[in-house]
């Protein structure tokens, strides 16, 4: 983890001090700054001993976390720091400036060795790299004057040591080769990305059970339509970086994360530029694209491009969000969402009445989208297509034969509009798709037909986004309405009044109906469940009608009906 805080140096420094640490003693006992939000006792201050000094690092450690330990405990992690600080020497350290270049050295403590600092943090972090100890206390006063890393004690003696270890490292590293020779900062999100990637380079991940990759694959299938570039330090952050840049290496080697580590330009811009640089036809946008793809289907047969060759992610694939069309006469879906730029949204149609499928795509026409759609046929063969949106910020699908011929079309839209400074909360970016089923009729009579109901519905859409708009003005200045459910709701949308709604009427219903009573306003596993449970009661009138035997957790037109009844 990197500490999230900034540097702003306000004044002109004339004459820097040189620091030059004095011999550093085993059993001393030394004051440090820490970041108070990793340390789990909010601590800003401790003190900490002296316990190792290896070839390549000093080794402190907390005298309150270790003072608490019991005398067998303390010989147990004795032993534990010696063997990491074996690792680090042997094997960390020379790998990783052999690839990405040296820290700075002998730096501003002008000494050889880095400081590693072990306290007890929550149980979330690894550890952390905090800038500010490259700077003199002249400037930020809280410095330690030190090229330090931080380590979460409680993973001391664990599998993920060596990985936190590494991970952590490659943050200094990556000071000193940004900000020290280039005075540019990194993206934080690519600055993440080396760092989940050094304990596959080292070797740490070949064993996959209990491995740190095994655990950013959890952290991804919890939220994979988490965005890439924006950042909030959260566990599905480090899932989704994880899994796209083992992917970007898997495919263009570990050499681009390298040469454009050691560029002036940073994010995005840098690896495109390294890209083109390498021999690379493709671009970031062409393979973030080919990744939504490969993570959904990871099969090397359909192409190279649209799998992984990590042998511990041959196996994973994505679970996309389901849509299910009535296969009694004719239906429609239609959703409005929210993504934000460089996350992946899996869309999955099946069922159908053995007729057309249309899918139609509406968006800002301000917005960039990626369309890359996927159709299977009864076979189990697929074909993949790419769309983009129009000027308009319009896009059809068209799907002939659909649940006979072809049996499922899911569609992969990604919003890939800024490209650099990118913060921990951007504004999300909207769009609207419908699907609708058409019965077999004559050709030349159907294609007229569908023109005439592109249009109507391009009429009704527009009704639609007037009245969401309006809705929501009356959300910002009143407070939610929960007379009616007129929208579909569904699994994902978050911070929705009509979703803070639909819990309110679900809380009111029977105990065992949604039992957390939460009203958060997102749609998440809880309010899921709960939406089948009531589907389920009320099968007859809800599920039964248009042939279906399970609750799907989708509030449709059949629930909404039964809930507004």
């Amino acid at each position: 983890m990197k500490n999230p805080s900034f540097i702003l140096i306000i004044s002109i420094i004339v004459f820097l001090p040189i620091f030059v640490n004095a011999e550093q003693i085993l059993g001393d006992s030394v004051s440090f700054y820490i970041e108070p939000s990793y340390d789990s006792l909010k601590r800003e201050q401790i003190q900490a001993t002296l316990r190792e000094i290896s070839q390549k690092a000093y080794w402190y450690v907390d005298n309150d976390w270790w003072n608490g330990l019991e005398e067998n405990e303390q010989l147990e992690m004795n032993n534990a720091i010696t063997a990491l600080s074996q690792e680090f020497t042997t094997n960390i350290y020379p790998v990783l400036t052999q690839n990405f270049g040296s820290e700075w050295k002998p730096g501003i403590d002008k000494d050889s060795r880095i400081t590693i600092l072990i306290h007890p943090m929550n149980e979330q972090a690894g550890g952390y790299f905090n800038s500010a100890d490259e700077f003199p206390k002249s400037q930020i006063l809280t410095s330690n004057e030190r090229e330090m890393i931080y380590f979460n004690a409680l993973y001391l003696n664990t599998s993920l040591a060596k990985s936190f270890l590494a991970h952590e490292f490659q943050h200094l590293i990556s000071f000193n080769q940004k900000e020290k020779t280039y005075g540019v900062s990194e993206e934080v999100w690519l600055n993440e990305a080396r760092s989940e990637y050094v304990p596959t380079l080292l070797g740490y991940n070949d064993s996959f059970e209990g491995s740190d990759l095994q655990r950013r694959i959890e952290n991804f299938l919890d939220k994979p339509y988490d965005s890439l570039t924006e950042w909030k330090s959260l566990p599905y952050d480090y899932g989704v970086t994880s899994l796209f840049i083992h992917y970007l290496t898997d495919h263009y080697g570990v050499k681009i994360l390298i040469d454009s580590l050691k560029s002036s330009e940073t994010g995005i811009n840098s690896l495109n530029s390294t890209l083109l640089k390498t021999g690379f036809k493709e671009n970031f946008s062409q393979i973030f694209t080919d990744w939504t793809i490969a993570i959904l289907v990871n099969d090397c047969s359909l192409s190279a491009k649209y799998c992984y060759l990590n042998d511990n992610l041959k196996s994973l694939k994505l679970n996309p969000l389901i849509n299910y069309l009535p296969s009694i006469g004719k239906s429609v879906l239609s959703v409005s969402n929210t993504t934000h730029d460089w996350a992946g949204n899996w869309h999955k149609f099946i069922g159908g009445n053995h007729g057309d499928l249309k899918v139609e795509f509406i968006t800002s026409p301000l917005t960039k989208f990626k369309i890359p759609y996927l159709v299977q046929n009864n076979q189990g063969d697929l074909s993949i297509t790419f769309l983009e949106p129009d000027n308009k910020g319009e896009a059809i699908i068209y799907v002939p034969d659909f649940g006979s011929k072809n049996v499922s079309l899911t569609i992969i839209p990604s919003a890939q509009n800024k490209i650099s400074n990118f913060s921990e909360s951007e504004t999300p970016l909207s769009f609207f798709w419908s699907a609708s089923t058409i019965e077999e009729e004559d050709q030349q009579n159907q294609e007229q037909e569908l023109i005439n109901k592109l249009l109507a519905q391009i009429e009704d859409l527009q009704k639609e986004i007037a009245r969401l708009q309006a809705q929501l003005n009356a959300v910002l200045g009143t407070g939610a309405a929960c007379e009616r459910f007129d929208q579909n709701l569904y699994y994902g949308m978050m911070n929705n009044s009509q979703v803070e709604c639909l819990q309110e009427f679900l809380k009111s219903q029977e105990a065992d109906i949604y039992p957390e009573g939460l009203v958060t306003g997102n749609f998440l596993s809880l309010t899921k469940q709960a939406v089948i449970r009531f589907q389920e009661r009320y099968a007859t009138e809800i599920l039964i009608p248009i042939g279906l035997e399970k609750g799907t957790g989708f509030v449709g037109p059949m629930t909404r009906a039964k809930i507004n009844q």
